[in-house]
């Protein structure tokens, strides 16, 4: 996901911040009022994404920049349409998709592969390699510098992936061409004049995603990039999530220069943007944001806190060059909104995501049903890879109003172990959960949520917290400050809160037996398939079926003798 922030001024009463929001599904410019946060404008662009081989899922890095360019042009017209002169816009701020990595070449401006997305499993057998590296075999070998297990998630394996696979790619490293980034670096590069004086940089959110950053330091750190074997001259200066990285220069198809000249000043991971836009600025306080997958993160303040219970120690943000960073747990679910997207395209029993709603209202209830939509392995606090999908509790009874109860549910108890987690590793029972993204638009999940977890969770009045996020920290740079982070002059922002319905004693019951479903969906891919030459897969890859096929053959030809010698 990666997003654009434009602050305006100069509106009076309607001093306004335009947030061009652009994930990497969809690109989706957004306009903000810098008073009161209020959503005044927004435009959506559909991005295309491709699954080469099973397990890979791939971005076009041509397409995510195009797609912002249309934005901004159409944000351009919506904003003149409101009667708002283009020219108040003072900055410009982006977040995005955190470990999704691209590489290209910096005399040519060409990507030289497509984005590898972040939930892309390509580096099973990289991160294996890596993990037989390390004393005892341990995949928390890098976790007093990086806070994150060696995992197919982080940046770093599917930059090494890319440098071991793509002929293009290790060449323009040998050449010294080669330009490495998540999708945030990648766009304030291209928008900053590309291979014409382009800016290459980052912010410490995004770089404590790659396992090659110090999260003590806040820098890369040499022998973490000694480990990978990457040299750190392809890496982009760190910054900080809030000060004037460069100037915007507008691409020449675009029919207006208006945004020409001015500042991008936030740079934020979208799970940090949307802790920002949530407002948790204060030691204790959480959020979860329901989209593609679940992400939980809780603030703990200026020092970073090692987890014990298979969370992930994150930078939060850092909202100036000369102000301390702050430091966030964050559990990560590799699949939430995903699940929705399945059951409409892969089983084809919803046709959108509000009949999903109605599905498993009828219903009421799962009737037994359960589902662990463990398609990517499952993430916190597991870090299981050879985890896979599966559903149980069957009965003739189960229709698809039941699946579609149990695939809610998921969600949540998907939630309710990294609350666990969270709680076990802080000490301190969090008492509300604050939510935002698209899935929470679903009221029978925020309800099941509450009645999942026994404690209220409170929706804000407007979901997308992770653009107002990265308005906000564009608007409160140095040399802009438009917008004001101060806690007594930030807006009062409404919400809804639910409230749990069910006794304790049935959540826990349900809770209970999730558990058992997940232990059933675990170690189902214990071997690294092996291609017979021809880029297929052969029927021995899966040692177990081997020798059950080697041991039939041989019973048969025992059979065959026995009988010709009777």
């Amino acid at each position: 996901m990666s997003c654009f922030s434009v602050p305006l001024c100069g509106l009076g009463s309607r001093d306004a911040l335009v947030q061009m929001f652009t994930p990497v599904l969809s690109s989706h410019p957004q306009v903000f009022n810098a008073k009161t946060a209020e959503l005044l404008s927004h435009h959506q662009v559909e991005i295309n994404q491709s699954f080469p081989k099973e397990g890979w899922v791939e971005e076009d890095p041509k397409e995510i920049l195009q797609s912002v360019y249309e934005c901004m042009e159409r944000t351009c017209e919506k904003l003149t349409q409101l009667n708002i002169d283009i020219s108040n816009i003072k900055a410009i701020g982006v977040t995005n998709q955190r470990e999704t990595t691209l590489v290209w070449d910096k005399e040519t401006g060409e990507p030289l592969y497509n984005a590898i997305v972040w939930l892309d499993l390509r580096t099973q057998s990289t991160v294996e390699r890596l993990i037989n590296k390390t004393p005892g075999r341990n995949k928390n070998h890098l976790k007093h510098k990086t806070g994150l297990p060696i995992s197919t998630y982080f940046s770093a394996v599917k930059l090494r992936w890319l440098m071991d696979n793509v002929d293009e790619v290790a060449e323009a490293v040998l050449t010294h061409r080669a330009m490495f980034g998540t999708v945030d670096s990648w766009l304030i590069w291209c928008l900053t004049g590309g291979k014409s004086g382009g800016v290459h940089c980052t912010d410490v959110t995004n770089a404590s995603r790659t396992m090659l950053f110090n999260i003590h330091t806040l820098d890369w750190d040499p022998e973490l990039c000694k480990y990978f074997d990457i040299p750190m001259e392809i890496l982009p200066k760190v910054r900080s999530s809030s000060e004037i990285y460069g100037l915007m220069k507008i691409c020449s198809s675009l029919k207006s220069g208006s945004l020409s000249g001015i500042p991008i000043s936030g740079c934020l991971g979208d799970q940090s943007a949307a802790l920002v836009g949530q407002m948790c600025f204060q030691e204790g306080q959480a959020k979860n944001t329901y989209g593609t997958g679940c992400f939980l993160l809780r603030n703990t303040g200026a020092k970073p806190v090692m987890s014990d219970h298979g969370l992930l120690t994150t930078v939060a943000y850092k909202l100036g060059r000369d102000k301390p960073a702050c430091y966030a747990l964050e559990g990560s679910v590799a699949i939430a909104g995903a699940v929705v997207r399945w059951l409409k395209d892969n089983l084809g029993i919803i046709q959108t995501s509000t009949e999903l709603e109605k599905l498993a209202a009828s219903v009421g209830t799962s009737y037994g049903c359960y589902f662990v939509p463990a398609f990517s392995g499952l993430y916190a606090p597991y870090w299981e890879p050879s985890a896979r999908g599966i559903i149980c509790g069957l009965t003739q009874f189960t229709n698809k109003s039941h699946l579609a109860f149990a695939a809610l549910e998921a969600v949540c108890f998907q939630t309710r172990e990294i609350l666990d987690a969270m709680n076990q590793d802080s000490g301190i029972p969090l008492t509300q959960l604050q939510v935002d993204g698209g899935m929470t638009s679903n009221r029978l999940l925020m309800q099941l949520q509450a009645d999942i977890l026994c404690i209220p969770v409170v929706k804000p009045s407007m979901p997308e917290t992770t653009a107002l996020g990265a308005a906000m920290a564009a608007g409160a740079a140095e040399g802009v400050s438009v917008w004001s982070l101060r806690p007594e002059d930030l807006s009062e922002v409404t919400s809804e809160k639910f409230e749990p319905q069910i006794n304790p004693e049935e959540s826990e019951f349900r809770y209970a037996r999730w558990k058992k479903a997940v232990q059933r969906a675990m170690n189902w891919e214990t071997t690294e398939p092996i291609s017979n030459g021809n880029g297929e897969t052969s029927i021995f890859s899966s040692v177990p079926l081997g020798f059950y096929i080697l041991g039939s053959m041989l019973m048969l030809i025992g059979a065959k003798y026995i009988a010709g010698h009777r």
